[in-house]
């Protein structure tokens, strides 16, 4: 797989490249080159970041940080059965129960969401941080919903986290997933007020929120760039425009009455 010039290697985290270290220097650079691909292309182009986790994954198999990136590039093109393997690995050779809510969500991929909720309670949950134990209440809400309970989902949603003022990474994420388990739910009001929640946390645009709280007001959006609306959209502005100078004009004739 080519790697672009401007692709070092350093761009990776400190802990990454220390786990490197353990490998021969000309080495460990190609496979640092590889996972900065990973990284940069999981989000817009998974399948590219597919490939570039499976050459890592050859060079550097017995990397714990290699072993993730594969699993995570799995994950991201719905390769759960291999990703969850790849997890499996990487929890091996760590012993940190880190990635223990996205090997749940692998279950659920996997049409088990009976697992993935005896893994959200499995002790292993006490050991994650905050974000962690979030993570880990959105896949249980989910395989709850996987298995059309959506009281209980409703239910494993509600908790401190849902309810602080404070706006962490997680709160947007657990406001929408806790407003679209309410609209399945037919609480329309209440997922109206939790879709806005959501849409106040979500800084950097995580979600479609925004879209899905339009869609309740009734807000519809109009493409740009069709054609076939050009004509109604000039006809609007014109009757719109008329409008505007009719207003304009009665108010003048009043003033002028006053005169």
């Amino acid at each position: 797989m080519p790697i672009p010039e401007d692709v070092t290697g350093d761009e990776i985290d400190k802990d990454v490249r220390q786990e490197l270290q353990s490998l021969p220097k000309t080495l460990a650079e190609d496979v640092a080159k590889n996972l900065v691909m990973v990284a940069r292309l999981i989000d817009e182009d998974p399948e590219g970041a597919y490939a570039y986790s499976k050459v890592a994954l050859r060079l550097a198999s017995r990397v714990a940080a290699v072993r993730e990136a594969g699993g995570f590039a799995a994950y991201a093109n719905q390769k759960y059965s291999e990703a969850l393997a790849e997890f499996r690995a990487a929890r091996r050779m760590t012993g940190s129960a880190e990635l223990w809510p996205v090997m749940a969500d692998c279950e659920r991929g996997l049409g088990r969401p009976e697992k993935a909720l005896d893994m959200a309670g499995a002790p292993e949950v006490n050991k994650l941080d905050k974000a962690g134990q979030v993570e880990m209440r959105l896949v249980a809400a989910g395989a709850r919903r996987d298995m059309g309970q959506l009281d209980a989902a409703i239910v494993t949603l509600q908790s401190p986290e849902l309810a602080s003022n404070s706006v962490q990474p997680w709160t947007a994420r657990l406001r929408y997933a806790y407003a679209d388990a309410l609209l399945a739910a037919g609480r329309e009001g209440e997922a109206r007020e939790w879709f806005a929640k959501a849409v106040e946390a979500d800084r950097d645009g995580s979600t479609d929120a925004s879209d899905r709280l339009a869609e309740l007001d009734g807000v519809e959006f109009v493409d740009a760039f069709d054609d076939s609306d050009t004509t109604d959209d000039a006809e609007a502005e014109d009757e719109a425009q008329a409008e505007v100078e009719d207003k304009v004009e009665a108010e003048v004739e009043v003033e002028d009455d006053k005169e």
